[in-house]
Parts: structure tokens; sequence; C-alpha cells
């Protein structure tokens, strides 16, 4: 183009940004026609892609956060936030460490414990068993126990010399409220022979669901001073555990902790045994959002791919928009308006579906198994009895800006490329 040429249509009347006729040709480009057919094809995969990742993307980063709190929740509601044991003299002092600890600012509740490994049998069925005594008051207390009973009762627990185990443990033994169960374990009593093992009937007074199967399928609860019998602890407990208001703040309370409690002991809490598992878990879902954040990604290619497309079929038109006065900004601007509205589109459309899919997982997880007559999220295998989802409205907020955002950057070069076009060369080649 000459110079005087570009001179002339630069200074031509310039029209406010985003004007309503930059709309206008935006959408009828945008419109399905039969010279730019294949165009208009890869704008709606481009739009479908958007919508797919967008919608994943909330979907998984809402089960990933749905795991994370109902994982979180079941194991700390049954083995606490932080966990005192004594050392170099016996546990024998441990109601006065529990009352020391409950007196510590933060404290909901702690326990004392008696805890130990051992077999549990009917004549259905046996396995393997974690044995936990505690008290009525505190069994009652229990987040993940209290309000979880499913057969038979906590009341009068310290005297009904029974036990309460979990409803997956109580399905493998078959038994229910009222049956018998037996308890075995190696170390019992001192024989002239030798150490004999122990074993002893309890009948079943409580079958509690925490809804992890793992430990559902796993804990027994005694009555205290049966436990301390049955593990041959006279009179001592293995650990005092605490549940405090804020698990977040573990490393202040575990400083009034140990300044509350004047005798030797170590403190753990809940950040150290399950480090490991947490840690796991959220690299899973950043390496997640990694993989997933491609399908947008390749959703913005073809924004790329398709504009390109776009502004090479409509070259002769680009060039009388220009000759007949329209900026150079005007013309990016309108390529501009036609990814953008892609990407806008795409986002919303998946916002929207991936909302509806992640408020209603579970109810389609279980529709799905009703349909293919499968298991689709078997609890053996994942730990939880359903399949959670929580929406964090600052990750859709950052999913939905990324896509806007890549749409947008998508959107550049091809108006770019538009608006650089010489209307003189090419008018010349049509």
């Amino acid at each position: 183009m000459s110079e005087t040429t570009a001179a002339i249509l630069d200074d031509a009347p310039k029209t406010r940004p985003f004007a309503a006729f930059e709309w206008t040709v935006a959408v009828r480009y945008l419109r399905a026609r039969r010279s730019s057919g294949f165009v208009s094809v890869i704008a709606l995969f481009s739009f479908l892609g958007i919508v797919l990742g967008v919608a994943t993307l909330i979907v998984v980063m809402s089960v990933m956060n749905g795991f994370h709190r109902e994982l979180m929740d079941k194991i700390l509601g049954v083995n606490g936030h932080a966990f005192v044991q004594a050392v170099e003299t016996p546990f024998t002092d441990w109601a006065d460490v529990t009352a020391k600890t409950n007196a510590v600012p933060g404290v909901k509740l702690a326990l004392p414990m008696v805890e130990g490994a051992a077999g549990i049998s009917t004549q259905y069925g046996q396995t393997g068993a974690l044995v936990r005594g505690v008290r009525e008051a505190d069994l009652q207390r229990l987040p993940g126990v209290a309000g979880n009973v499913r057969d038979g009762t906590l009341t009068g627990f310290d005297k009904s010399e029974g036990v309460a185990i979990g409803a997956r443990l109580a399905e493998t033994l078959g038994v229910r409220a009222g049956d018998k169960i037996s308890l075995l374990i190696a170390k019992g009593a001192q024989t002239p022979f030798g150490v004999a093992p122990r074993i002893k009937s309890y009948p079943v007074t409580a079958i509690f669901q925490i809804g992890m199967s793992e430990f559902d399928n796993l804990f027994v609860y005694l009555p205290l001073p049966e436990a301390q019998a049955f593990f041959n602890k006279d009179n001592e407990a293995t650990v005092v555990e605490v549940f405090v208001d804020d698990p977040e703040a573990m490393d202040a309370f575990r400083l009034a902790l140990e300044k509350a409690v004047s005798r030797p002991t170590i403190v753990t809490d809940w950040r150290q045994r399950n480090k490991t598992f947490f840690d796991t878990i959220q690299v899973e879902k950043n390496i997640l959002f990694i993989i997933l954040t491609l399908i947008v990604v390749v959703a913005a290619f073809n924004i790329v791919s398709g504009l390109t497309m776009l502004v090479k079929d409509k070259t002769s038109d680009i060039a009388i928009l220009r000759t007949m006065g329209a900026t150079r900004g005007a013309v990016m601007r309108i390529f501009l308006i036609i990814g953008a509205s892609i990407g806008i589109a795409g986002a919303l459309a998946g916002f929207a579906l991936g909302l509806l899919l992640a408020t209603n997982l579970d109810a389609i997880r279980l529709m799905l198994n009703r349909l293919l007559h499968a298991n689709l999220f078997p609890a053996e295998l994942y730990f939880l009895s359903r399949l959670p989802a929580i929406v964090d409205p600052r990750e859709v907020t950052a999913v939905v800006g990324m896509t806007l955002a890549l749409a947008i950057l998508a959107s550049i070069y091809p108006a770019w490329k538009a608006a650089s076009l010489d209307p003189i060369e090419a008018l010349r080649h049509e």
C-alpha cells in the first residue's frame, strides 16, 4: 500500500471502539454460509472444546475438593487432631493429663484410650480389627461415631461389657446388635508354659457407620476398663487423643499443650500422621488441573486456526471495509469480538454444565450404576461410601478467567493479520 493511500485510509473518520457496526459484522461472520461453512464448523468445535474443558475442570476440581474434605472429616473425625503419648514412665496418670489437656484453650475433646490390634471372629467369618478402649461419655462425643449408630445403642456402654463395631465389619462377620463376637490376642495371660493367647466373647451393643469403608471395616470400641484388662494394661492408657476447634493452627496449639502437660510426653498431630496421604491428593489435583487445561488450550488453538481461515476467506470483505473508511483498529476489534465471543459463550456454557454435573454427581453415579448394572465408585477401593463434590468459587472463577484469557490471546494474532491486510493488494487479486 502506498504512503498516500495509507494516509487517506487512516485519516478517514473514526468510529468509537466496539461500535454497533463492528458487532454486526462480527455476528455475520460467525453465521454459517456455504462459502465459509468449514470455518463455522471449526468455530463450533472450538466452542464445544471450551465447553467440555471448562466443565471437566470444574467437575474434577470439585471432586478433588470433595475427596479432600470428606477424607479429612472422616479421618480426623475418628483419629483426632493431636495425640499425647507417655515416655519414660507408664501412662498411669492419664486422668490428670486428660484434665490438663481439656483445660487448654481450643480443645473440644480430650479422651484417654487403650488401643491394640486383635483378631475378631464369629461362626460366619473372621478378620483383623483395631480395638480401642474408651469411656462411654467420650464415645458419645466422638465426632465420627456420635450420631452415626445404625443398630443398637451406646447408652449404658460402660456397664454393658460389650463392643461397638463398624457397619462393614458387622457385614463381614454376619452379626447384628445383640449377637456375640470373639476377640483374640496373642499375648494374653502369663502361665508356667509361657504367654498364652487370650480369647474372650463380647456382645455387640452398637453398630456405627462412619461413611469411610476402611474405618467401618476396622474399628472395634470396648469400655476402657474392659480394654485395660483385655490388653494387660493395669490402669494404663495408650494415648490421649485430642480434638481441637482449628486443626490448621496446630503449631500454636502444640506449644500450649506441651506447657500444660508437665510430664514427659511425645505429642504428634494429624499432619504428621497423614502428611503423605494429603500431599498425594494435592499433587494429583495439581496434575489433573494441568492435564485438563490442555483441553482448553487445544480449543484456543482451534480459535486461532478458525479465525486465520476466516481472515483468508474474508480478504475481499476486509479490503472493502478498509476502503469504506474502517480503520485497522476497527477490523482488529471485529475479529477479536469473534474469538472472544466463542470463548465467552463456551466458558459460560461450560460453567453452567460443570455446576450442573458437580452438584448432582452422586445422583448421576447412582443412575449410571442402575443403567449399566455396574459399580462405578466401589467404596472398598475409594474409602468413601458416596462420590463427594465441593464447588470452590475461587477455583471456578480462576478456570473461567483462564479460559477467557486464552480465547482473547488466541484471537489477537488472526485479528492483527486481518488489520494488517493491504486493501489495494487484496482487491487487485480478486
